[in-house]
């Protein structure tokens, strides 16, 4: 039988279908300085420098965290599919951009006193992110093991801020924007169980039963706020997926479970009114994560809920998918990593 274009565009190939894409607005956006939306304190004038200058290796892609973040999707791309039409170029770029002397500059720029909470903590996760793809991708790709090595120090930094900062944050953020506490635990999982920092994946799981083992009949209802682009609560149950303590992930769910009226909020996917808007563009962004987090969970949910959330995934994707390279840039400098998170196997 002849598959749908829905299917074509959402079913188990729908990675190698849509990778040459990607990797085509990945380049394009880590190489595009302006416009660019800095995040950067001002103390006196000659602060006010050129994006380049001030961030040599993440300088691209509208803003400092979406760099990051294009930069592990074309890492990610070059794993799963290492002859990936473009990747000569996505080489040759990387190669330029992890140089010792811009990731030094990038690590002088974090390290200043001003910055301690610069991109806390979702380009922390990112970042970590991108360096946990680095080291999976050297261990098939000989280049790769030089971009890594080079961006260990950078990497170094930000375990050191999770380590300093999580003793002292009291509460969770539960918000569907960048701050968002799951989010930034559940990469930094991903780093800490890859290298086995021991210290770091102590913390993480401290954190996350301390802020969530406990929560029942997650508010679904509550989403999503106007500008999400991820699901606090499906973003909190992906997390205690994998740092459940004292219960089993099944009777956990079943206490956190909400209602089943106020669960069909996640399994609808949210309209786009602007996309614009770069804050509204948002809410394509929260289908395709909504899609991410389903995928993780599906194994482990009960059995009524199997054909509901396959429902749910392939209707997210569809919804948000095509924006993923294609449309504004307020979108396409960003969303292809969520969608290549959706649609990976691993």
């Amino acid at each position: 039988m002849t598959p749908s274009p829905a299917e074509i565009m959402t079913g188990p190939h729908a990675l190698a279908v849509h990778a040459p894409a990607f990797v085509r607005v990945a380049l394009s956006n880590i190489t595009q300085e302006y416009p660019h939306k800095l995040d950067h304190l001002v103390r006196q004038a000659g602060d006010v420098q050129a994006p380049r200058v001030l961030h040599p290796v993440f300088y691209g892609s509208y803003d400092w965290h979406s760099s990051v973040h294009m930069h592990w999707l074309l890492a990610a791309i070059m794993r799963r599919i290492p002859h990936v039409h473009g990747v000569d170029l996505v080489r040759a770029v990387f190669d330029r951009h992890f140089s010792d002397d811009s990731v030094a500059a990038e690590v002088r720029y974090l390290a200043q006193a001003q910055h301690q909470s610069f991109e806390r903590t979702y380009g922390w996760a990112w970042l970590l992110k991108l360096q946990a793809e680095l080291i999976a991708l050297a261990e098939v790709d000989s280049r790769a093991g030089a971009w890594c090595k080079t961006l260990q120090p950078l990497a170094d930094l930000i375990v050191d801020r999770y380590l300093q900062y999580l003793p002292f944050a009291q509460y969770p953020i539960r918000a569907g924007t960048h701050a968002n506490s799951a989010f930034g635990l559940l990469f930094a999982l991903d780093y800490a169980e890859q290298i086995q920092h021991l210290a770091l994946r102590k913390i993480i799981m401290s954190k996350a039963n301390n802020w969530f083992g406990r929560d029942g009949r997650y508010p679904a209802n509550y989403e999503p706020s106007g500008e999400d682009f991820l699901s606090g609560g499906l973003l909190e149950a992906a997390l205690m997926l994998r740092v459940v303590d004292g219960c089993s992930y099944a009777d956990w769910w079943e206490v956190f479970c909400p209602a089943p009226q106020d669960l069909l909020v996640w399994l609808t996917p949210v309209a786009v009114s602007d996309r614009s808007d770069p804050r509204l563009a948002h809410l394509d962004g929260l289908n395709l994560s909504r899609a991410w987090c389903w995928k993780m969970l599906l194994p482990q949910l009960p059995q009524r809920m199997q054909q509901p959330v396959s429902d749910a995934i392939a209707a997210h994707l569809q919804a948000s998918l095509p924006q993923a390279d294609n449309g504004h840039y307020v979108g396409t400098h960003w969303l292809a990593s969520f969608a290549l998170l959706a649609l990976a196997n691993d």
